[in-house]
């Protein structure tokens, strides 16, 4: 059945009223991660059909578990996994349940995180369709019933779905109506399926107080997304709004001196201007802890399934950043994948050797005397 009529009572069901759960919680299920890293740039983020890609093997999975990690955080795109009409591309399932296995083997668990779909990208505006068509929404719960067919052959305590990556919506309900349908959805065949759920807006943690969903499912884990503060993060990056600025940045403190402003051109100066402020590990945590604050609301795990900051960024303050980063994790009892393993926030080189001086902090294996 084409997917566009499928579950179409499941987007209904939602308006106006609370989700019944299709089936009472029995134990959590024991789907335990604690620091993992995104395998990014293979099945999503990329031109290249995952068909035709040797861009991660086996070994890359070896090398993520020698090194100490537990899971990986696999992003997926529609489109490398579906055609047009909705069938599935029988050839990038095989690589998909190979990575699957090799993650596996490597005692590594996985989440499956649907990255972007025809009808939405997180960072292109006029690509979010799916707030505006009921047919996109439809499909958007189907697509989930496909995956979940593929997938519900894996053991629930070695694989967790994450609906959808960085949700943009004007309207927090559009979000929050589309997720419960789709949770509704699944639960109706797998009710212990770990689901990983993030807020709207980019899942930062200032829009959790408008996450809703359903009451009482033990089987859900709340992500947030972290890139504070954006001007240290994303330092140079070629995508960004701020990656044209290269002068000095510094953290912790004020990120940019604001003596630099006038000699920035116009479009420059204003997002320099705007997210130019000062910062440290206090004003991290307080705005972490918003995300902390609705997990122990709902009294749910958390994760923060991204962070990182980008290698161009001077390493002093990408240290620091770090170790901040990671004493507040640690202190909130946070979950974590880095962003990510061998791209644009790397922790290992493109010949695969390790970048001690980041993966020292996130692992804890850096000597308190190490000047690193």
């Amino acid at each position: 059945m084409p997917r566009s009529q499928t579950l179409r009572s499941a987007v209904l069901l939602l308006v106006g009223g609370m989700i019944a759960m299709a089936s009472p919680a029995q134990e959590p299920p024991t789907f335990d991660v604690h620091r993992g890293l995104n395998v990014s740039h293979w099945f999503a983020q990329s031109p290249i059909p995952v068909t035709e890609s040797d861009y991660v093997t086996e070994n890359d999975f070896r090398l993520i578990a020698s090194l100490g990690f537990d899971h990986v955080r696999l992003p997926v795109d529609e489109w490398q996994l579906f055609d047009e009409r909705g069938e599935k591309e029988t050839e990038a399932f095989d690589r998909l349940h190979e990575a699957i296995g090799w993650s596996f083997d490597n005692g590594l668990r996985m989440i499956i995180d649907l990255h972007t779909l025809r009808s939405h990208h997180f960072n292109i505006a006029d690509r979010r369709t799916l707030w505006t068509s009921s047919d996109a929404q439809e499909g958007f719960v189907g697509l989930w019933g496909d995956l979940s067919g593929e997938l519900r052959r894996y053991p629930t305590d070695s694989l967790a779905y994450e609906l959808l990556n960085e949700a943009v919506s004007d309207d927090p309900e559009d979000w929050n109506q589309l997720l419960n349908a789709t949770i509704l959805s699944l639960r109706r065949s797998e009710p212990d399926r770990v689901i990983v759920v993030g807020s709207n807006n980019w899942q930062v943690p200032g829009t959790f107080r408008d996450l809703r969903i359903p009451e009482g499912d033990e089987h859900l884990i709340l992500s947030f997304h972290f890139y504070t503060p954006f001007l240290l993060t994303h330092y140079r990056t070629p995508w960004s709004s701020v990656g044209a600025y290269d002068g000095p940045v510094r953290y912790p403190g004020l990120t940019v001196d604001t003596t630099v402003y006038a000699s920035l051109a116009a479009d420059l100066a204003r997002e320099v201007r705007r997210h130019n402020r000062s910062f440290d590990r206090g004003v991290l945590e307080a705005d972490i802890l918003q995300a902390v604050r609705a997990a122990e609301h709902h009294g749910l795990r958390l994760y923060c399934g991204e962070y990182g900051a980008f290698p161009s960024t001077p390493i002093e303050s990408r240290q620091a950043w770090y170790r901040d980063m990671h004493d507040i994790f640690e202190r909130n009892g946070i979950s974590w994948a880095h962003w990510n393993y061998k791209n644009d926030f790397p922790v290992v080189t493109k010949e695969g050797q390790p970048v001690r001086e980041v993966l020292d902090i996130m692992l804890g294996t850096m000597a308190p005397d190490d000047p690193r």
